[in-house]
């Protein structure tokens, strides 16, 4: 999951950065507005940390043919505040909305009150709740939720049809994880297993859903958000989940696929990157450093931070903007033009290229700045201010709704790959806010970029197990082999001084 924010703060933020304010032109009309509210940690989200789970799987009869039309539209919000997808869950069914997160596996919602939420799930007034009495507890880089395991039925109103018995995490207690403004009460996890806290045997959501009603193991996602912003905060873009498959009328042209690295967060391999027409030209590890991850979950295009600092260089480098606040590009301060001057002009496209399915070629994934500098809100009437959609990371690479606002990304578990395809709403004034483009040749870079060997937990611990056992029976050897040798020193030794005794006494 990452940093998400809410957008009743943004108005907040401006008020704030008003105060204390020096403004200072450039050859361009546009102010930085410095505030003391660290806008980069209310925006970016951070990426769930590896965890693990208990619970239990259970399975009914299938329901038969899904339609995906009946899906589109389905999610609500925007990357600020989070996509959601609205539920029933229990029985009777209590009507919830639910962050859609493919950055961690535990479905989890509010069952007590909270300041920030209108609305949570009482298990009291459901009949068919029950609970597993084990407690659970997941930590985000900013927030936490503890609670209790249990199952119950749910229901999708836009989704596939049919109640599936899940395994539920109720959130009994919180810090930092719901926030004034957003208008969710739960998390729907969609990834694997291995992230499932407290262990991997609590079966993902998504994993019920694909069992009970037979539906293909595939979802995709269409996120329509902050390029596509129009000011009107009450009646957010939004966006679709389909569950089973992918719908065509989402997407336009073909979809290329990359293979996906490991099963635990949908983790791909980056190739290189390029701003306009610059390539970075770091070692394709660089890009991998920990992990490379697709998460909905994650509000901004996270970078590993010499990746980060290479990227904020070429842009500075191609932009219009010469003297530019280093506070913008960390995310601490908000860049705003008088009204009607939009920035895209000022800045390049940025391109992700990610290795194809045919592992000797790649393909490339190009945002335009539409994507990246994102509306906030206006200050004082006159003037529209935007925040900077790339953040450093200290935990891998993750393509976040900034990107994946973008595109239509389709999660094919069956087959192990994403793909991913220009999304019909990644539109503004008829311009197309995303390109695809390839196959290119990947015989310039590594084979394999990813480190994935030295990524794989499980590899680690085993190879670490392995470790300690040889070191035991190392030392046991020594051991057996040193005590021998000393006690025959020893009595060599006493020996020597007894007969020393002897001649001197005589």
């Amino acid at each position: 999951m990452g940093n998400y924010a809410y957008s009743s703060f943004w108005v907040y933020i401006c008020s704030v950065c008003l105060f204390g304010v020096t403004k200072s032109y450039l050859s361009i009309p546009l102010k930085i507005y410095p505030g003391k509210y660290n806008v980069s940690t209310a925006v970016s989200l951070p990426v769930t940390r590896l965890v693990d789970g208990k619970g239990l799987s259970l399975a009914s009869d299938p329901s038969g043919q899904v339609n995906f039309l009946d899906m589109v539209g389905n999610l609500q919000g925007d990357s600020g505040r989070g996509y959601y997808l609205e539920m029933f869950i229990g029985t009777p069914g209590q009507q919830l909305n639910i962050l859609v997160d493919t950055g961690s596996s535990n479905f989890a919602v509010a069952a007590a009150s909270h300041p920030f939420i209108t609305r949570y799930f009482n298990t009291a007034l459901s009949s068919s709740y029950r609970s597993d009495g084990q407690a659970v507890a997941v930590r985000y880089t900013q927030g936490n939720w503890m609670g209790e395991l249990g199952f119950d039925l749910i229901s999708i109103p836009n989704g596939p049809n049919g109640t599936i018995n899940v395994n539920i995490a109720t959130i009994l207690s919180s810090e930092g994880f719901f926030l004034p403004g957003i208008n969710w009460q739960g998390i729907l996890g969609l990834a694997y297993p291995m992230l499932a806290r407290p262990d991997s045997s609590v079966e993902p959501f998504f994993d019920s859903v694909v069992k009970q009603l037979g539906i293909p193991d595939v979802f995709s996602l269409q996120m329509c958000g902050t390029g596509m912003l129009t000011n009107n905060i009450a009646d957010p873009p939004g966006g679709s989940l389909i569950m089973g498959g992918a719908e065509p009328a989402l997407y336009r042209g073909s979809i290329w696929y990359t293979p996906i690295v490991e099963q635990w967060y949908y983790q791909v391999e980056v190739l290189k990157l390029e701003v306009g027409d610059q390539n970075l030209d770091l070692d394709c590890r660089e890009y991998n450093m920990d992990k490379a991850i697709v998460d909905s979950g994650t509000t901004l295009l996270r970078l590993p931070i010499n990746v980060f600092n290479a990227v904020v260089d070429a842009i500075t480098r191609s932009s219009l903007i010469q003297e530019f606040s280093s506070g913008f590009w960390e995310g601490t301060k908000l860049a705003c033009w008088m009204k009607g001057d939009t920035p895209w002009r000022f800045f390049p496209k940025l391109s992700i290229y990610l290795r194809d399915t045919n592992t000797s070629e790649s393909f490339r994934i190009t945002i335009l700045p539409q994507l990246y500098i994102q509306p906030i809100a206006d200050v004082d009437g006159t003037m529209d201010c935007y925040r900077f959609g790339v953040s450093s990371s200290a935990n891998g690479l993750v393509i976040g709704a900034t990107v994946m606002e973008g595109f239509y990304v389709l999660f094919d578990r069956a087959q192990q790959r994403l793909g991913f395809a220009l999304s019909s709403c990644a539109v503004n004034g008829g311009v197309a806010l995303s390109e695809i483009s390839g196959p290119f040749s990947a015989s310039d870079v590594a084979s394999d970029c990813s480190g994935r060997a030295q990524q794989d937990p499980l590899l680690w611990v085993i190879s670490y197990s392995l470790m300690a056992v040889c070191a035991i029976i190392l030392i046991i050897l020594l051991l057996l082999l040193v005590l021998p040798c000393r006690r025959r020193g020893h009595s060599g030794e006493i020996t020597d001084q007894s007969s020393l005794v002897r001649h001197r006494i005589k």
